[in-house]
């Protein structure tokens, strides 16, 4: 049974119909924080004012308008401060993905022809590396990075292929199947001196890693909410204030946030963004650490199973992901789904392809040994009941599996 269709088997073995969720009857553990997070509820309480009672648009002038402005505008100042930044540094994007194209696109054609070479890395996010395609049909020369077998891009090995058309450089910080947490520092300090824009994908580290802008000379960044148990449907995008002038819009209209963003404000998710950002706490990072490396352990005592990436401090606070040796990850899984334990093989954005992770395969491994792999994520509310039971269920899978597996 592949695991996208599980949800279908999940309403069965809860004896719900196509429409309902799961009953209560059914013990449910949710190990796939790296696709999304539930909303914390001090989150909840902040944004539902902002639904009903304080709903005004934050471009119009009247009292309700100035409210929802303000509101926005405190956002900007927490998220900016978070990060080391400047208020009006800090655009509001409906996603991640959404700054991300901002970025790749709207540099591109600001800078094209004049410079039409953009360097990243083979483990991008999706949504970066399709971008990246989409422009080499417009004109744009795009260099794809190798990297180590634990995921990490070499330093020397950007500074070597900056050339004097590289008008961006864009390295993912921490990465969303694999954990690997990236040296900007080093990375940043190359691109500066080269005078080359540098831009990280920061959605799934942002909270979990201190991220200092000036001091990883980043010019532009991405974030989003729904990874820190925010809200989904609003993101944003840091950019350098003297970049702002240099970079052309994907969207026109009433020049909102700078003229850079055109759309009326998110102003609830504005505001649960914010109060996300305020209550993430080294307590909170600490704890998923102690987890994730118990899960790691446990895991790796099962015989034929690797870990895929990096360990210790380089990988991110909540991220395992692991290949099990002749067994199909998406069959683990299902399994594991059947008994109420959400996990992944990989990107939620790519789920639903048959496609081995390209994550995986810039790590060197084969497709049949990516396809054997699950991705299980942990958030700040993840137990350590929840994991103990998760693990005694996902060994009895393993087991279970390799004994009718035609490869074992």
């Amino acid at each position: 049974m592949c695991i996208v269709n599980a949800s279908v088997a999940i309403m069965k073995l809860a004896g719900g119909g196509r429409n309902d969720f799961p009953n209560n009857k059914m013990k449910m553990i949710y190990l796939d924080n790296a696709a999304t997070t539930p909303v914390d509820e001090q989150v909840v309480k902040a944004m539902l004012p902002y639904f009903s009672e304080r709903y005004g648009n934050a471009s119009s002038l009247h009292y309700l308008g100035e409210d929802a402005r303000r509101a926005v505008e405190e956002a900007r100042e927490i998220i900016a401060g978070s990060i080391g930044a400047k208020y009006k540094e800090i655009i509001f994007t409906g996603s991640g993905t959404e700054a991300n194209n901002l970025v790749v696109k709207g540099l591109f054609f600001s800078n094209y022809p004049q410079k039409n070479h953009i360097i990243t890395t083979k483990i991008e996010h999706d949504c970066i590396l399709n971008s990246c395609k989409w422009l080499e049909t417009q004109g744009a020369k795009v260099t794809y990075l190798e990297v180590d077998e634990e995921g990490f891009v070499n330093p020397k090995d950007i500074e070597k292929a900056i050339n004097d058309k590289t008008f961006l450089v864009s390295v993912i910080h921490g990465n969303n199947e694999i954990g690997t947490i990236q040296d900007l520092e080093a990375i940043g300090r190359i691109c500066r001196e080269k005078g080359v824009y540098f831009h990280t994908d920061a959605c799934q580290s942002y909270t979990k890693v201190p991220i200092d802008v000036k001091k990883m000379n980043l010019d532009l960044m991405t974030l989003n909410a729904h990874k820190i148990y925010g809200p989904k449907g609003v993101g944003a995008l840091y950019i350098r204030e003297e970049l702002k002038s240099k970079i052309t819009p994907l969207l026109h209209g009433g020049g909102h946030e700078f003229k850079l963003r055109s759309g009326t404000e998110n102003v609830p998710g504005i505001v649960g963004f914010a109060k996300a950002v305020k209550i993430a706490n080294s307590r909170d990072v600490k704890n998923m650490e102690r987890l994730k490396d118990y899960i790691i352990d446990e895991i790796l005592k099962i015989p034929n199973t690797k870990l895929n990436g990096t360990s210790g401090n380089k990988r991110l606070c909540n991220n395992i992901n692991v290949s099990f040796r002749n067994i199909e990850g998406e069959a683990i899984g299902s399994y594991l789904n059947s008994k109420g334990i959400f996990t992944s093989t990989g990107s939620a954005c790519s789920s639903k392809s048959l496609e081995p992770s390209h994550v995986l395969l810039a790590l060197g491994l084969i497709p049949i040994e990516a396809n054997s792999s699950i991705r299980i994520t942990i958030s700040k509310y993840t137990t350590q009941e929840e994991i103990d039971y998760a693990l005694q269920e996902l060994k009895k899978t393993v087991e279970k599996l390799r004994k009718i597996s035609p490869l074992a």
